[in-house]
């Protein structure tokens, strides 16, 4: 068997494993994005960040589906199956590219997007009554935050001027803390608005680079469906029908 071929081969079943793999993959990471953003919707006002997850989530469908038959095509060296297999890689490496565009517009407005954070987060932090939006109290512990820029940001609530405390999810531990402006210590000293931005912006980058791997196997995987076709073109043998 031609060496270019061979190697051809080896490097399209790999990928068609990476296929299944990097489905299941993708469609982790794509729900770990929308489950990220939906845990605190309340504060997102541009929606277009759920995007990118969608086109990630089925490119994760269409690479488990054709892993298949990238595998079978390539056994068989059914010139239609490799065909199909090419197209699919092309469509697939054509989705992840538009999801890396829309991460990087998404970064881009970065400046715009923080000043709807800070917005959104005023307006959800000034109607929290103890109780509800519950989405305070989850973003405070689960970031270890407290207000929008810092602890003194709750001055300037409803909550603050009437009850004179602070929410006990802004303690470091709440069974020493009595939810009061002092002593600061006690308190979890960064705003929620940086620790937000940080994690998100954490989320997408982490997408990106996975994405980005992806695309770049799928490159190669291109390359070797274009050897194993002009190679084995003129071989006598030829390529035998995938129903064969």
């Amino acid at each position: 068997m031609d060496c270019g071929i061979c190697t051809s081969k080896i490097i399209l079943l790999f990928l068609s494993l990476v296929f299944w793999g990097a489905g299941v993959a993708l469609a982790y990471v794509g729900a770990y994005i929308i489950m990220s953003f939906r845990n605190f919707e309340s504060f997102i006002q541009d929606k277009q960040t759920l995007i990118p997850a969608t086109i990630i989530i089925a490119t994760s469908v269409v690479m488990i589906i054709f892993g298949l038959v990238g595998c079978c095509s390539t056994l068989r060296e059914s010139k239609f199956g490799l065909g199909c297999f090419f197209l699919i890689i092309v469509i697939v490496f054509a989705a992840e590219v538009t999801a890396l565009v829309f991460i990087f517009i998404y970064q881009g407005k970065s400046a715009q997007l923080n000043q709807d954070l800070e917005h959104s987060m005023n307006e959800v932090f000034a109607k929290y009554d103890g109780h509800s939006p519950e989405v305070v109290d989850r973003l405070q512990t689960e970031l270890r935050c407290c207000g929008v820029s810092n602890y003194s940001s709750w001055n300037n609530t409803p909550w603050f001027k009437q009850n004179h405390t602070i929410p006990h999810s802004c303690c470091k531990n709440s069974s020493n803390c009595a939810g009061t402006p002092q002593p600061p210590n006690l308190l979890y000293p960064e705003g929620c608005k940086g620790k937000l931005e940080k994690f998100l912006q954490d989320v997408l980058t982490y997408a990106m680079l996975v994405i980005l791997g992806f695309a770049i196997i799928k490159f190669f995987g291109m390359l070797s469906v274009c050897v194993i076709t002009c190679r084995s073109g003129s071989r006598r043998s030829g390529y035998q029908p995938l129903y064969a």
